[in-house]
């Protein structure tokens, strides 16, 4: 008689299941106004979640016959995304209510994407990691081109869907090809296979094509290609949610893989990761500064800051796990609270998205231009803010590794990416005022503010953040 299996650690992905179902039938039953409804509901299912997590996740375990494992580091990072996927859905109802889009279907699409990005920083094995991505992907492919009478999301939704297509057939191709030359999926498995056998070139073949699949998940150069026109076409608040949640998870997938079964071929990862990371650092500092559309910009943001957290998975040290980690919890407040002021630049009840839209903004709306202010010179890594501390712990934990070279190419785009951040606050405080923004609705203006309040609050509290980072580095490590 088989054995039921240990259903205890999974208990936030069953709920988050269940919910996605029952919203399903919440919006199409419920009379009025169901996208609030549910939204408020899909909110509710990632706070539980979030409580399950924590509760369950606790100890380190596997189950499902070894494809799925929880401990302190899966718990951080599927904190990270719920966190995101609540915020996402946040400022999904102002906009929704503004373009007069009243599909209950949006919140319930990124329950659904959230349940795959959890279910993938939990995979223990090339099966269930390709199951928890396709989950995943599929959602995200619906949210790009969710606004359907638009044709820029509608272009989006396309580019996103082949492309991602193409990558996750690069992935599975490499997992078909580590399979047949290490014989398992498992990553347990796989550990134990090339600790004990000789250099295997199928397999190497093999991880750089899964490295290929997952670098397109987190837009790392050279599979960045989709990302502008994507996060230009898609609906603001699903691009807010694209620049946060799928790349955490991915990120967080990566680390796991990398240090774990594939740590013996370190040498041959690592190769391939340098050029990545090197290549995202430097073309998201320099492509940035001709843009003038502020979501596009964002984009070649997002590309150059993968490429910094990925300093510290190139380290493969704990202090660079921890750094990446780190990095990540400060890159979501940073990313969701610019795009919720994205979501404030509306004229007369319309959306702009030129940086030029910014001039003149602190005379006639301080308090965004000032919340703008704090996360731009954030993300820039200006001192003393989290960002200056995210980057900190990354290129410390690279000179310690031994890769001087890529610190300091990682501070000199980072210097480079400095002139387009601070270029939007001299557009809001020194050029000429223009037509004046309207004022931004409640609940963008609270993202906005609790954003920017939290980049500030890591300084003068970095403690508990910094413990877990360092507990989930330490459990990525033990595991």
């Amino acid at each position: 008689m088989t054995q039921m299996p240990n259903l205890v650690p999974a208990y936030a992905e069953i709920f988050l299941a269940l919910s996605g179902l029952l919203l399903l039938m919440v919006g199409v039953f419920r009379k009025t106004d169901p996208v609030r409804g549910v939204a408020r509901l899909a909110i509710l299912a990632f706070s539980v979640a979030g409580v399950l997590v924590l509760t369950t996740n606790a100890v380190a375990v596997t189950t499902f016959s070894g494809m799925f494992a929880v401990n302190a580091f899966t718990s951080f990072a599927k904190l990270l995304v719920l966190l995101g996927g609540g915020f996402a859905v946040f400022l999904m109802l102002p906009w929704a209510k503004n373009e007069g889009i009243a599909r209950f279907e949006l919140p319930v699409v990124m329950v659904f994407a959230v349940l795959g990005m959890m279910m993938m920083i939990s995979a223990n094995d090339l099966i269930s990691l390709y199951v928890g991505l396709e989950l995943q992907s599929l959602s995200l492919y619906v949210l790009a081109a969710f606004h359907r009478g638009n044709l820029r999301a509608t272009e989006a939704g396309v580019k996103y869907f082949i492309l991602g297509a193409l990558a996750s057939g690069l992935l599975l191709y490499g997992s078909s090809l580590i399979y047949g030359f290490a014989g398992t999926t498992s990553f347990v498995g796989l550990a134990s296979a090339l600790s004990s056998a000789q250099e295997n070139v199928g397999v190497i073949v093999g991880m750089v094509f899964v490295i290929s699949g997952l670098a397109f998940k987190i837009s790392a150069v050279p599979f960045h290609m989709w990302t502008p026109d994507v996060y230009e076409g898609s609906p603001t608040p699903v691009t807010a949610f694209f620049s946060v949640a799928p790349k955490i998870a991915a990120l967080c997938l990566f680390l796991r893989i990398l240090v774990g079964p594939f740590d013996d071929l370190m040498f041959q990862w690592r190769q391939v990761l340098i050029v990545i990371c090197v290549a995202s650092m430097l073309w998201g500092a320099v492509a940035a500064i001709a843009q003038s559309n502020i979501k596009r910009l964002m984009a070649y943001s997002s590309i150059g800051h993968v490429g910094y957290a990925l300093i510290g998975l190139v380290a493969a040290t704990p202090e660079g796990a921890r750094g990446m980690i780190y990095y990540m919890l400060i890159y979501l407040f940073m990313n969701v609270g610019t795009f919720a002021v994205i979501l404030s630049m509306r004229v007369k009840d319309r959306y702009v998205e030129g940086v030029n839209d910014l001039s003149g903004l602190s005379k006639t709306n301080p308090a965004i231009a000032l919340a703008l202010t704090v996360l731009m010179f954030s993300m820039a890594g200006i001192p003393p803010l989290a960002g200056f501390f995210g980057k900190y712990f990354v290129f410390v934990a690279a000179i310690n590794a031994g890769l001087i070279p890529l610190a300091v190419i990682g501070v000199l785009s980072s210097v480079i990416g400095a002139y387009y951040y601070l270029r939007l606050i001299k557009i809001m405080y020194f050029d000429e005022a223009g037509e004046g923004l309207d004022k931004p609705d409640l609940s963008t203006g609270v993202v906005m503010g609790v954003c920017a309040l939290a980049v500030v609050v890591f300084i003068l509290v970095p403690e508990p953040m910094l413990a877990g980072a360092d507990a989930a580095a330490a459990a990525l490590f033990q595991g």
